[in-house]
């Protein structure tokens, strides 16, 4: 079962659902459950993600603004209205180039 604080049937502004905070990353789940989900992340132009392991198979699109998202140690730049996607167990990091919102959609294999 999906674990969500939205309601099945409402129309909401993705953007509107997460913002930035000066001081960390924000982080916001949209729904999950133990195969994946949707989670939003808000980062302030410099805020990084050190890097991590893919938790699952991931899709990172970028909704406002532009991070560097270095897979493997090679940086790829992706900006508003693009994505990526990077395998389950891939070594990963991110930097913010300017005020960013990332969705994440994670699915596990």
């Amino acid at each position: 079962m999906l674990k969500t604080d939205f309601k099945f049937g409402e129309v909401n502004n993705l953007s509107a659902q997460i913002e930035s905070d000066s001081d960390h990353v924000k982080v916001r789940n949209i729904f999950n459950n133990e195969n994946g989900g949707i989670t939003l992340l808000a980062l302030k132009h410099g805020q990084k993600l050190d890097e991590h392991l893919a938790p699952a198979e991931l899709m990172v699109t970028v909704l406002e603004g532009e991070i560097v998202f270095t897979m493997i140690d090679r940086p790829h730049v992706i900006r508003a209205g693009e994505f990526m996607l990077v395998g389950q167990n891939v070594l990963h990091s991110v930097v913010a180039n300017a005020d960013s919102k990332v969705m994440l959609v994670k699915i596990k294999a």
